[in-house]
């Protein structure tokens, strides 16, 4: 069996890292960050407001940390991770949800004297990112995991705890809203 060279630390599994973590090294909680933590702000960036990105990355990890003892060894630590990014992405959405209700009724109680509906998409200024914000979160959160992260469906359906069928059904139906979203931009496919 060969041995993991301790100077090369970097080419270390994440299933030895999460070991060492779960014995009190923070060094390789470190490494599993730098590993991941793009991938996990890629993910982040394409569900929620760019304004809160930081923050949702930072919760991510640190739920990871908090969960590192309840994490099954035998799944892939980065199945895992997404899983929580993903999680963190549905509260995050639900939270903003409440708020626009929240400043809807504000705004309707102050009754301002011209409706500006641009505002909530100040932030969605590529076609790409608004076609997304139209599909269902269950959607956008399947095309951008298969189609925009390169996960494979197999992957998907572990994170989302579905069935692969499941993903296939979804990723059909988020092409084609997408499809018909960028036509009725102007978008040539």
């Amino acid at each position: 069996m060969p041995t993991v060279s301790s100077d090369r630390p970097q080419g270390e599994s994440d299933h030895h890292l999460v070991q060492q973590c779960l014995q009190g090294d923070t060094q390789c909680f470190r490494q599993l960050y730098r590993r991941h933590q793009q991938r996990v702000r890629s993910i982040l960036y394409q569900l929620c407001d760019a304004s809160v990105l930081d923050d949702l990355v930072q919760e991510v990890f640190l739920r990871a940390w908090k969960g590192l003892p309840k994490f099954r060894q035998t799944a892939q630590f980065s199945t895992w991770l997404y899983r929580i990014a993903w999680n963190v992405a549905s509260d995050q959405r639900r939270a903003a949800a409440q708020r626009r209700t929240r400043l809807q009724v504000i705004s309707s109680q102050t009754a301002t004297q011209h409706d500006d509906p641009g505002v909530m998409h100040l932030h969605y200024q590529d076609v790409v990112k608004r076609g997304l914000e139209t599909l269902s979160f269950d959607h956008r959160t399947i095309l951008v995991l298969h189609d925009l992260e390169e996960m494979p469906q197999k992957e998907v359906a572990e994170m989302l705890d579905i069935p692969v069928g499941t993903v296939k059904s979804r990723l059909f139906h988020a092409r084609a809203a997408m499809r018909q979203f960028l036509q009725k931009e102007g978008v040539q496919l």
